[in-house]
């Protein structure tokens, strides 16, 4: 039926005489009209014919107006359709019975034509007012059908993008519960093809989509830079660039991000605008890590600082970090969780094995029945033997490109470059571009690091390695380095690398020069890297166990390396 159709109208009424006068005056009046004698003829009339107004008796036969009402109103569902009782009812009992039982109004007997056709006319403006509002009600719940489905699909993208890393690591526990489709927080976690890791936690202004735009950007360049063994202060920098030219004033990313180096039991701490993080000795002593940076994409990149606490591990340490969510939760009374209850239970449960699960259970029995009102995010990242962490290649980036099998190239570092400039990322993305050998990215980039660590520290710079057997010695070491470095002038490392295939895999040879005043190779000939466990004289010997053929020149100021690999499964 159109707006420009007459009204259809059913009439029931078992008095003859009232419903042929009431028929005769609705008909006049411009309309349809379809009668019903009884309430059981009218309930037929009404499924068969869909009127829109019914005028009802409210004492009849076989069924009476009441029931007839009820019926009516059951069968026309959402559909408002008005129902109008003629009755000689004078009482208010009667009266509100009419309403009760699904009446929207009542005609009394005798009928005034003026007031019968205000009523229908008012009636029939509610009726059109609710089909528009019936109507905007489905487009809207269509539309947000389709934002939700196009949000779905969003956001199956941002968490492939956002959470592709090795949260898998068995020395990881994490929490990521948004407030809504999109997460503000942002969690990271990629191991480096060294060995160590990078983690990440990151809380951006505000939260859904809004504050998850910017999670993207940052997930690509924390994930790219470090599958390719950039410092985590390389990845901050980018990072913080990139925030600083794509967010407007007013938004950045409170963040926290760690290194954390399996083999020397070392981890490097940046933080920014989150709330204190924490590291849990394996003793249970509790020591605080505060924020000493503002956050990324706050400041230009001349004015960033990339300082780092430091910090030396023992297996079973533990460093919690959290966004303000988890602190900030309210229970039902608008109390929040604070600070003060966190540290409560980390120092009774300091030791405990499931204190990650502890504190989740303790802020969701806090928030009971209350309303969160931001995301809640968590990590727990465990210093582990490298043995022990249980990742392999299968988190490594594979790319779709075949890549050249049979090259050489050279790379030379001068002076100005070996002060300022880390080579071994740009090497190791150049090298895993033979297809096949990026499973054994790790491999390579520890042969390469070694290598240009040899060349530079004990080459060029003439730094004995055996000052590193003591703390003290440790810090005089990187002292003289820094010293030396500032000074170095005409001074060069090179590479060559060279790759052939072999079978189904390959031959890569890889030969480092420098410009020192090399070093008696023939002394580490018999060294036995199992019995060396300090921190000095391990870089030869893991060469030599690693490498197919390790050789060195006359003078020790060149050394070439070659391995024979094949691809994994």
């Amino acid at each position: 039926m159109t707006e420009s159709d007459p009204l259809r109208i059913l009439i029931a009424d078992d008095n003859d005489s009232d419903r042929m006068i009431l028929k005769a005056i609705v008909r006049k009046q411009g309309y349809e009209v379809i009668t019903a004698v009884d309430g059981r003829e009218a309930v037929e009339r009404f499924k068969k014919d869909s009127p829109q107004i019914v005028l009802l008796d409210a004492l009849m036969p076989v069924m009476d107006g009441f029931e007839a009402a009820r019926e009516i109103k059951a069968l026309a569902g959402e559909e408002l359709v008005p129902v109008i009782f003629l009755t000689s009812l004078t009482d208010a009992e009667s009266l509100a019975r009419c309403l009760e039982a699904g009446g929207d109004d009542f005609l009394s007997k005798p009928y005034n034509r003026i007031i019968l056709k205000a009523k229908i006319n008012a009636f029939n403006r509610m009726r059109l007012m609710h089909l528009t509002l019936q109507e905007q009600r489905d487009q809207i719940a269509e539309n947000n059908r389709h934002l939700l489905q196009e949000q779905e699909v969003a956001k199956t993208v941002f968490d492939n993008v956002a959470h592709m890393g090795c949260f898998h690591a068995k020395n990881i526990k994490h929490l990521l519960s948004p407030l809504s489709v999109f997460n503000g927080d942002v969690l990271l976690a990629c191991q480096k093809p060294s060995g160590s890791m990078h983690v990440l936690l990151g809380d951006f202004t505000g939260h859904g989509l809004p504050a998850a735009i910017g999670a993207m950007p940052l997930a690509e360049i924390f994930y790219g830079m470090s599958n390719k063994g950039f410092f985590m202060t390389d990845v901050l920098r980018e990072m913080n660039q990139k925030l600083k030219q794509i967010l407007p004033v007013g938004f950045f990313c409170c963040a926290c991000m760690i290194d954390i180096d399996f083999v020397a039991s070392e981890m490097q701490v940046w933080m920014g605008g989150l709330p204190d993080c924490l590291l849990v000795r394996s003793s249970g002593e509790v020591e605080k890590v505060k924020s000493n940076h503002l956050p990324l994409g706050v400041l230009s990149s001349e004015r960033f600082s990339v300082e780092t606490y430091k910090y030396e591990l023992n297996l079973g340490d533990r460093f919690f970090m959290w966004s303000d969510g988890i602190i900030e939760s309210r229970d039902a009374n608008g109390e929040m969780f604070g600070e003060s209850r966190l540290l409560d239970i980390i120092h009774k449960k300091s030791q405990s094995e499931t204190l990650f699960e502890q504190i989740h259970e303790s802020v969701l029995h806090f928030i009971g029945e209350g309303e969160r009102d931001d995301d809640l995010t968590m990590v727990e990242v465990k210093m582990l033997a490298p043995d022990q962490l249980g990742l392999d290649e299968a988190h490594l980036d594979k790319s779709a490109l075949v890549g050249p099998k049979n090259w050489s190239f050279s790379y030379e570092l001068r002076a100005q470059t070996l002060k300022e400039f880390n080579p071994l990322p740009l090497l190791l993305h150049l090298t895993m571009e033979v297809p096949g050998l990026r499973s054994h990215s790790g491999f390579i980039y520890t042969v390469l690091a070694e290598l240009f660590s040899n060349a530079l520290d004990h080459g060029v710079l003439g730094l004995d390695s055996r000052l590193k057997k003591t703390p003290e010695g440790f810090g005089e070491y990187y002292a003289m380095r820094s010293e030396r470095l500032e000074k170095l002038s005409g001074d060069w490392v090179r590479f060559f690398i060279d790759h052939k295939p072999e079978g189904k895999g390959g031959v890569i040879t890889i030969r480092v020069e420098d410009s020192g005043a090399g070093f008696d190779c023939g002394k580490y000939a018999g060294n036995n890297l199992e019995a060396n466990t300090g921190f000095s004289g391990r870089g030869i010997p893991l060469l030599m166990e690693m490498c197919n053929k390790v050789t060195f020149n006359d003078t020790g100021t060149a050394v070439e390396v070659e391995y024979h690999w094949l691809p994994k499964a």
